[in-house]
């Protein structure tokens, strides 16, 4: 098992009543419809006044919904404004998600389209289906684990030297497998090799018995953006590497040239 990283230091100024709501909606969305006041308040360490008194503010702000039914709580239809919105600003367009979902047709493994955001490498959109499911947690909105990911690698590779530092100087380097690399000079090795293939791949650096490949997504003028990535169980990588490297170079440079397009158009 892989040495476990420290916590990481809790900031000054933090609004405590805030952290307990958000715990509150992240509780009930790990139980799912129907669970109690009693069950988020054993699970987050609460007390079942101060429980009832976060779940009605939510229910009220309409992040939650009381299912009178099932006499417990679930998710309310507010997080999907939030959900449009974060894809909205991630900035991928329906053309570019039906692209995505035709490469993933093509390769039959789930496909990943990955962008950086501000400091931040961020999966945009993933195409799947219950034949070829996504890996859990890769789902819109993750942000962790870069140098342990196939696009992340792509991504970290096309910073500079100092932008590099200044990620992990945020994000640190948080260990998923014993295979994960936390030194950065070994990374910096990695990357090298990134820049000079044109891909990135990754053998159980992010979940046991998982491999996954990735290319880079460029804009109109060549820079790098993105990254298309696919993720596959380690049994079936060796056989079909050489075949899914090339259709996630092929997707990449199509989904490159889709972007460009757009931003040509306005």
């Amino acid at each position: 098992m892989p040495d476990p990283e420290p916590p990481l230091a809790t900031p000054a100024g933090l609004l405590g009543s805030v952290r307990r709501a958000l715990q509150v909606l992240e509780a009930v969305a790990d139980f799912g419809d129907g669970v109690t006041a009693k069950a988020v308040a054993r699970r987050l360490g609460l007390n079942l006044s101060t429980t009832y008194h976060l779940l009605n503010t939510l229910v009220y702000e309409g992040y939650l919904v009381r299912l009178n039914q099932q006499r417990g709580y679930g998710l309310g239809y507010k997080l999907t404004t939030l959900d449009r919105a974060l894809r909205s600003q991630l900035e991928v367009s329906p053309e570019a998600s039906g692209l995505l979902r035709e490469v993933h047709e093509q390769a039959g493994v789930p496909a990943y389209y990955t962008v950086l955001r501000d400091n931040d490498i961020v999966v945009a959109e993933v195409a799947d289906s219950v034949a070829a499911p996504r890996v859990e947690p890769l789902d819109v909105g993750f942000h962790e684990a870069a140098q342990g990911t196939a696009f992340g690698k792509v991504l970290l590779a096309a910073m500079t030297p100092q932008r590099r530092r200044e990620y992990f100087a945020g994000a640190g380097m948080r260990r998923a497998t014993e295979r994960t690399l936390t030194s950065l000079p070994e990374l910096e090795e990695q990357l090298a090799e990134v820049r000079r293939s044109g891909v990135a791949t990754e053998v159980e650096e992010f979940r046991p018995e998982l491999a996954c490949v990735a290319a880079p997504v460029r804009d109109c003028q060549g820079r790098i953006g993105g990254a298309l990535a696919f993720s596959v169980p380690l049994p079936e990588f060796g056989p079909r590497q050489a075949e899914l490297t090339e259709l996630a170079m092929a997707g990449a440079a199509r989904l490159g040239h889709l972007l460009a397009l757009r931003a040509t158009l306005g």
